[in-house]
């Protein structure tokens, strides 16, 4: 084991210094690669932990709130210029979030690059929104000058999902910090260390209690912050049950949510897409990085029917050239499933088309068979051809290798078949013609629609981020992203007094 690869402790974070649990329980993290491989542990927050984030978040906010927001925008630009720095912690920290992940090192310095282009991001938007807006009188009515200005909600409750952890962080962290708002953070429990250990580094460049962390495993700690009386925001992304209930405990105390939540994304595949190998390798990355286990991932791929064979040939090409493995590996493009119980989920939806008579194709090359087989959570690409639109992988979400395949006639029907989801999180056209791709995307029930990409990779961080339907309410990044974290007030008087 190198110096780099020695089993860590992580501990939660409030009031501006680390501390263990209050009853000095930890909780054990493992390699998915290779799950008998401890890779540190996590301090298990209690209830009064919690609370006394939450208290050191409200004790902070006057004075962070009070600060000019040039101030902030200031503090958030160099917060992003100390990401990018030191690049032998960077390495440290990656590999650390390979090991207790499974997700492969190109994307765990992908997320840690996009981290620091958020906090950007956020930052250009903070100035636009901290602005007053003032209006003259109008005509009719009463004739008043009005001031409308933006205040900052209070402490906000941050929580952070196990599959895309930093950069899902960097669509809720800036956005409240740069408004004025002090927050309490919760990692997943699943990926808790990097997270911890890159919030420390962004918390010490700011005043005490501005930025608080909590990690552990119970449903408690989550209810204990999202139902706390003191917090004002609710930012939440993961599932659709977890979801729910975090709005109902939120809903005690009127605290208002934002919730990102599942994907089952559809891909439509016009008669006029331009197929090549690069095409199919964006294809490829689109539903399979982080091994699927994306909200945005392609999920569902429809192809007009004359294009279809020649789909399912370049894409199972792409696929095959996959390379499965540990993700620390250079040559590995696909590294394991993050934790048992997901690779359940998706290995059963494998199983039941199959059982079903679906034609099921796994894809990829293993160059060590004694890892594959050796109880990591790996599970090759599966494709699941001419799919049935009753089979689970069809219906559900798959959140890891899977996928399946299936034609269609026409730009109705291919609509019809994309919203015929309880989801409506993204979604993809892939055409030559952009005219008929945004009217399309037009009529697809989903927040967020890709033209000739799918993915992380092929989106704009100016956008903003959320779902229709189930997944979810409210949304991340961009400018309506920034605007979730500020209360507007307006302020009016006589004519001529404030103009």
């Amino acid at each position: 084991m190198s110096n780099m690869d020695q089993v860590i402790t992580t501990d939660i974070f409030i009031g501006g210094s680390n501390r263990p649990a209050s009853n000095g329980a930890v909780y054990d993290l493992f390699n998915p690669a290779r799950p008998t491989e401890l890779v540190g542990h996590a301090a298990a927050a209690t209830r009064d932990d919690v609370d006394a984030a939450v208290r050191a978040a409200h004790g902070a906010f006057p004075t962070w709130a009070e600060m000019g927001y040039q101030a902030r925008i200031e503090i958030m630009l160099q917060v992003a210029e100390m990401l990018a720095s030191d690049e032998e912690d960077i390495k440290y920290r990656s590999r650390l979030f390979t090991r207790e992940h499974g997700k492969i090192a190109r994307e765990t310095l992908m997320e840690m690059s996009r981290l620091g282009d958020r906090f950007r991001q956020a930052a250009a938007y903070g100035e636009r929104i901290m602005v007053d807006e003032i209006m003259g009188p109008a005509g009719g009515g009463p004739q008043l000058d009005t001031i409308v200005t933006r205040q900052p909600r209070g402490v906000a409750a941050l929580i952070v999902p196990w599959n895309w952890p930093l950069s899902i962080l960097g669509a809720k962290l800036p956005q409240a910090l740069v408004t004025g708002n002090t927050v309490v953070v919760k990692p997943a429990e699943n990926s808790a260390m990097a997270p911890v250990l890159t919030l420390q580094k962004i918390a010490a460049m700011l005043p005490p209690g501005v930025v608080n962390i909590v990690t552990g495993s119970s449903r408690e700690i989550g209810d204990t912050l999202t139902g706390h009386p003191l917090v004002r925001n609710v930012n939440f992304t993961g599932s659709v049950a977890v979801g729910r209930h975090v709005m109902k405990v939120a809903a005690e105390n009127l605290t208002p949510v934002t919730l990102e939540l599942g994907g089952n994304d559809a891909a439509l595949v016009l008669e006029d897409a331009t197929l090549n190998e690069e095409v199919f390798n964006k294809m490829y990355w689109g539903a399979f990085g982080s091994s699927g286990q994306i909200c945005m991932a392609m999920k569902r791929l429809y192809v007009h029917e004359s294009r279809y064979d020649e789909v399912v040939d370049g894409f199972t090409a792409a696929c095959e050239r996959a390379v499965i493995g540990d993700g620390l590996l250079p040559e590995t493009t696909m590294g394991p499933v993050n934790n048992a119980k997901q690779l359940s989920v998706v290995t059963q939806m494998i199983a039941e088309a199959r059982s079903k008579g679906a034609e099921v194709r796994e894809c990829g090359q293993v160059p060590d068979e004694a890892l594959y087989s050796g109880g990591g959570y790996f599970q090759r690409p599966a494709l699941v051809y001419d799919a049935d639109p009753a089979l689970s992988v069809v219906r559900d979400e798959q959140f890891g290798p899977a996928l399946p395949l299936m034609k269609f006639r026409t730009d109705g029907e291919a609509i019809q078949l994309a919203n015929d989801s309880e989801f409506g999180l993204c979604s993809s056209v892939w055409t030559e013609d952009a005219e008929r791709a945004v009217a399309i995307a037009k009529k697809l029930e989903a927040g967020y629609t890709y033209l000739n990409g799918h993915g992380p990779m092929a989106q704009d961080g100016r956008g903003p981020f959320g779902g229709f339907k189930n997944s979810g309410v409210g949304r991340n990044m961009g400018f309506d992203g920034v605007l979730a974290f500020a209360e507007p007030h307006s302020i009016s008087g006589p004519a001529g007094f404030l103009v």
